[in-house]
């Protein structure tokens, strides 16, 4: 199932941007590829320069709390390196695995280091998720349209706590659970930590959220930022799917079914979601240099930590020197 489940994931996002092509024309594809300028390509470095950072910083935070080096400047580097491997790899998560596993072997902790990133992202989903929760609540049409009926609903937790009650018969599965809800204590909830973490996903999911506005007013879009904003973050929740080539997929049927419900037309939302695409491969490009100068997360050697003499007999503080 391994070996056949990467490839099935591939068909799927084929077969729906195939799908896509019959039922809306090649033109709608072709339209966003066009409407991708100058002023456009500036937006997204701009703004994809802002959200890596944001979300760099956020990963320093959790890595830092959990007794891992990282310094804010190694972090960016190693982000964008993830996310131009994400916006060219099938399933979009590629890029996550390299700078995880990466961190984790620097850092001497690679258990660690892979529970550093999961958490990373987790937060923005969990903050991403919530104001989708919120969307749905206050937009009713949308709700009705959009989210699957009860039965769906239905099957979807049943098969969600069935998976639950097998991984929890297994010993070594519990072990696992227990040790990454111990590092999320610390790395996710702790006061230090979870209010950096809170406000640098809200301020990440504004800019995603500004790019994909950019992506709209290109593709033509003349609906109002109060009509767009509903759709795009729910589009940003369908972007998670693995089902997809380098993001594209379940995001253009998303956009072509919701902007059709929503009276803006199908074409109009398969063409923003096509711009969309680009523009997120374009503020990844960075992401090329740190390629081609190599890696760049070395880890810089602890500070030991010396007791002089004359503190000798005295309480000194245990912990790690964190670089950065």
């Amino acid at each position: 199932m391994r070996r056949v489940w990467p490839w099935l994931r591939l068909l799927v996002a084929v077969g729906i941007l195939v799908a896509l092509g019959v039922r809306l024309g090649t033109h709608a594809f072709l339209d966003g590829l066009r409407a991708v300028n100058g002023w456009t390509i500036a937006a997204a470095l701009g703004i994809g320069l802002l959200t890596t950072v944001l979300s760099a910083w956020r990963w320093v935070v959790i890595a830092r709390a959990l007794g891992l080096p990282l310094t804010l400047g190694k972090a960016v580097g190693d982000y964008y390196r993830g996310l131009l491997l994400n916006s060219v790899l099938p399933a979009g998560v590629l890029g996550d695995v390299d700078r995880a596993v990466h961190h984790g072997k620097a850092s001497g902790d690679v258990g660690r280091g892979v529970r550093a990133v999961v958490f990373e992202r987790f937060a923005g989903q969990v903050v991403l998720i919530s104001v989708g929760i919120a969307v749905l609540l206050t937009q009713p049409v949308l709700a009705v349209d959009l989210v699957p009926n009860t039965g769906v609903l239905v099957a979807i937790l049943a098969g969600l706590a069935l998976v639950a009650v097998v991984a929890a018969r297994s010993a070594k599965v519990r072990g696992a659970l227990a040790t990454t809800w111990a590092d999320a204590r610390v790395g996710l909830f702790s006061r230090h930590a979870a209010p950096r973490v809170a406000v640098l996903s809200a301020a990440t999911l504004a800019g995603h959220v500004a790019l994909f506005l950019v992506s709209a007013r290109a593709a033509g879009s003349t609906a109002s930022v109060a009509q767009l904003v509903p759709l795009i973050v729910l589009a940003l929740l369908v972007m998670g799917l693995p089902v997809n080539i380098g993001g594209f997929g379940p995001r253009e049927a998303f956009l072509a079914v919701a902007f059709g419900a929503a009276g803006l037309g199908a074409a109009q939302g398969l063409t923003t979601g096509v711009v969309y695409g680009v523009l997120a491969m374009v503020a990844a490009l960075p992401g090329v240099v740190v390629l081609l100068r190599g890696r760049t997360s070395r880890v810089e050697p602890v500070e030991e930590v010396q007791v002089l003499p004359e503190r000798v007999g005295q309480p000194r503080e245990q912990g790690l020197a964190l670089a950065g």
